[in-house]
């Protein structure tokens, strides 16, 4: 056990291990407690680690995108079993949106892996993030029966789940920050079950973004240490390590804060990382 840490850390760098733990942590509490994938945290992190290491930035951003969605996986559903004993997942719908939105990410991750440069991907992810914090800031009138009504059309949730899970194979997200505005306006999901259901439905969703990006990176020169196709293992077993837990303790607050309080912050996140990722904090020289 010694010998291996001595060859990660001769690999990959104390600093660069200790970083992505904490941005795995970081991740996870957002997973549990936002109802999201931890992608928007993981992808720039990982996307800043590999470019140091000396990888070439399109093989850097499409690794970063594949072993984020992996990472989601375990992380997501580690999440999903806490709200599930609160009951604030709806599994029927989750299923639903999960598999239409895996197909999605199957075709999205084989788009990027092969049809665009890095420096696309990146504002695309960025935008994407930042129209989802939009989205939930914008008010809309939605009817209120007066009772929990959310919607259980199952042609509607797959017509939403594709392009949803199509854009989170495209930028390597689980879909959480795109979904729960969705499933809030449109869907008619109280917030705390659209976080909860959204837990679930993105580790389903994640699946299929994850093999996209590991059969399209297979032989693909350039790969990090340690890849199987566009998935770093190492940078998996340390993110993935740190976030688990996290996600079961961001859970657990997730259903101690008002509803209100729980949007602002999900809003607020996703601002920040939607302006890092297109490149707005860089322009303006902050170091943030």
């Amino acid at each position: 056990m010694a010998g291996l840490i001595q060859i990660v850390v001769v690999k990959m760098g104390i600093t660069f291990i200790i970083f992505l733990i904490v941005m795995g942590s970081a991740a996870g509490l957002a997973s549990g407690l936002l109802g999201v994938g931890g992608g928007f945290i993981m992808v720039p992190a990982q996307y800043w680690v590999l470019i140091e290491m000396g990888i070439e930035p399109a093989v850097a951003v499409r690794t970063a995108f594949g072993t984020g969605l992996l990472v989601i996986i375990p992380t997501a559903l580690s999440g999903a079993a806490y709200h599930h004993k609160k009951r604030a997942v709806l599994w029927d719908a989750a299923k639903i949106l999960g598999i239409s939105g895996a197909a999605g990410a199957v075709l999205g991750g084989t788009f990027a892996s092969h049809l665009l440069p890095a420096g696309v991907l990146k504002i695309i992810f960025g935008g994407a993030v930042l129209l989802g914090a939009v989205r939930m800031l914008v008010p809309v009138p939605v009817k209120n029966t007066g009772e929990d009504n959310p919607c259980r059309e199952r042609k509607r949730l797959a017509l939403w789940g594709f392009p949803l899970g199509f854009i989170s194979g495209l930028i390597g997200i689980g879909g959480g920050a795109l979904m729960i505005p969705v499933m809030v306006l449109a869907l008619r999901f109280k917030m705390h079950q659209a976080v909860g259901t959204s837990t679930a439905l993105i580790s389903i969703v994640a699946i299929g973004g994850t093999l996209a990006y590991l059969f399209n990176g297979l032989g693909v020169p350039g790969l990090s240490p340690y890849s199987v196709g566009y998935l770093n293992l190492l940078q998996f077993v340390i993110l993935a390590g740190a976030s688990i837990p996290a996600a079961v303790a961001g859970a657990g607050l997730a259903h101690k804060l008002p509803a209100k309080r729980l949007k602002l912050l999900f809003v607020v996140i996703l601002f920040y990382a939607g302006l890092k990722m297109v490149g707005l904090f860089d322009w303006l020289n902050l170091p943030v």
